[in-house]
């Protein structure tokens, strides 16, 4: 039977990253997102739900999220679920599931040209994408490139 473990999460940290090493020297970060669900009830009245979902990120990336993510920044996450158990001092046994990052995607906020001054919130401006696959002073292939991309520069992404 086939089985398939992908989440894929917008939204936005409810506080700083915790950075930490275990004694491996491996760098872990963990930190919450909230990510709001709009919807309609039957009585046709509009309700919004959030969810706090905790992740995890290891390695380098997880040094990258530590020193960029603050408290509502705003992130791309994919990975997948993993659970947890473990016993506390006192004997309790607790267990938790969280997403352990594959990827992050940073997403800035910012007003757009022309909305400075308005009452509306801020929406998402940009995607900013760190490649952490490479190490440090490695050559980036030509797809990785600032030049490469549509052929046509004046078209923009499709949402």
């Amino acid at each position: 039977m086939a089985s398939l473990n992908k989440v894929f999460l917008i939204g936005n940290l409810t506080r700083d990253p915790e950075l930490r090493y275990i004694p491996s020297g491996s760098a872990v970060a963990t930190f919450t997102v909230a990510v709001n669900r709009v919807f309609n009830t039957q009585a046709g009245e509009k309700k919004e739900q959030t969810s706090f979902i905790r992740v995890v990120v290891w390695g380098r990336r997880a040094e990258v999220c530590g020193e960029y993510l603050s408290k509502g920044s705003p992130v791309f996450v994919e990975g997948r679920l993993q659970s947890r158990d473990w016993e506390t001092q006192d004997g309790q046994k607790r267990n938790t599931v969280e997403v352990i990052a594959d990827n992050i995607q940073f997403l800035r906020m910012g007003q757009k040209s022309g909305t400075q001054g308005s009452a509306q919130s801020p929406q998402p401006e940009e995607v900013e994408t760190i490649n952490l696959s490479e190490e440090p002073g490695q050559q980036s292939s030509s797809k990785d490139s600032p030049n490469a991309g549509p052929e046509n520069k004046s078209e923009e992404v499709p949402f």
